[in-house]
């Protein structure tokens, strides 16, 4: 695939006055090929939205340079870049129909009306809106009517969607349900998306690529697999995968094994990122995700002092004091025989050894 847009070292500096400033983007790069799907994700005030309006021409960025298909559109105007934004809130006319909010975009290019009826007679059927034309957006529900801002868009035909956390105002089945939508309409048109948010199920479920921000710079980018398997440090692990962190030593380092200690238990883990480095002696954060943790019924190598319960429908979510701190355990509420622990029982721990990473304290 093709580069369709490349942002190189997009740099955006707020003055605060007194002569501090600070960057909302530092920096900032990233290539999208034609046809992917990738998402900007990150907390907030991390950067992410500023890009995305850089990119749309919203703003102008203090350096660096935005190509589009390998042109510097650093002076475009906004609509002359064509990349329209799908917003958080769905920016409707309310005295307009479905029919007529769809079609403005196409009235302001002056199109013809046999085009115009067959264009949004086309973009409701693609996202599902077919007998909802004449309906007006107060008498939508709010899934209905983020399809309805997606058509607007779709309707004009453009190669690239930006979209600025366009869910966050549904609820979770909504959600689900207009992010299926969106990854539907994605792989059957095929038009390159950059969608920004800070939810990571969104991110995982809907991504081809994933770039995660903080303080205005890339830490880390890949598949989804590869950012929640195996994130590059301690921030990622536990934004994307709310990890476990348990404090540890360094005993003894042998290539790529490292070993340390925990309740008086040898634990040797892989270390297989080139970015890090450990030594003996070293204070380290030893991270393992809560899916990955489980309460045993036997006899096991390490126990914990259950804190508080928290029953979560298909699982239920164990606060356990262990080393000195707190860990978070997911347990099935799957099957017949399932046993329940309240504060204060100590329970034994397993852990998935090979899903441990080590980190920098």
């Amino acid at each position: 695939m093709m580069n369709y847009m490349t942002l190189a070292n997009l740099t955006k500096k707020y003055s605060r006055g007194k002569g501090d400033e600070i960057h909302a983007l530092d920096s900032f790069n990233l290539t999208v090929k034609k046809g992917e799907f990738v998402t900007i994700l990150g907390p907030s005030g991390c950067g992410k939205t500023t890009a995305l309006r850089i990119i749309a021409g919203f703003e102008e960025q203090t350096e660096g340079d935005v190509f589009l298909k390998g042109e510097n559109i650093n002076h475009v105007a906004p609509y002359k870049r064509f990349m329209p934004m799908v917003f958080q809130s769905y920016a409707l006319f309310p005295h307009m129909n479905v029919y007529e909010n769809i079609a403005y975009g196409l009235r302001a290019l002056k199109k013809s009306r046999d085009i115009i009826r067959n264009d949004v007679a086309m973009a409701c059927q693609v996202v599902n809106l077919v007998g909802l034309e004449k309906c007006y957006p107060g008498e939508l529900s709010g899934g209905q009517q983020q399809r309805v801002a997606l058509a607007r868009t779709l309707v004009l035909k453009p190669e690239m969607i930006l979209f600025d956390e366009p869910l966050s105002n549904l609820d979770v089945k909504l959600r689900i349900q207009t992010r299926t939508e969106i990854k539907r309409v994605h792989r059957m048109l095929g038009i390159t998306v950059l969608y920004v948010t800070h939810d990571q199920s969104e991110a995982l479920s809907m991504s081809d690529r994933i770039v995660i921000m903080n303080h205005g710079r890339t830490v880390q980018e890949g598949t989804p697999e590869e950012i929640y398997n195996n994130p590059i440090n301690s921030f990622v692990a536990d934004f994307i995968g709310n990890a476990n962190f348990i404090s540890a030593e360094v005993e003894e380092i042998e290539g790529k094994r490292v070993t340390i200690r925990l309740q008086n238990r040898i634990i040797v883990v892989k270390q297989e990122n080139p970015e890090l480095s450990f030594s003996e002696g070293e204070e380290v954060y030893l991270a393992i995700k809560p899916e990955a943790t489980g309460i045993s019924s036997d006899k096991a190598d390490f126990t914990g002092i259950v804190d508080t319960r928290s029953f979560q429908g298909s699982h239920t979510e164990y606060k356990i004091e262990f080393e000195g701190s707190f860990i978070n355990i997911h347990q099935s509420n799957m099957g017949k025989e399932i046993q329940t622990y309240q504060a204060g029982d100590i329970i034994n721990l397993k852990f998935d050894k090979d899903l441990f990473h080590l980190y920098k304290k």
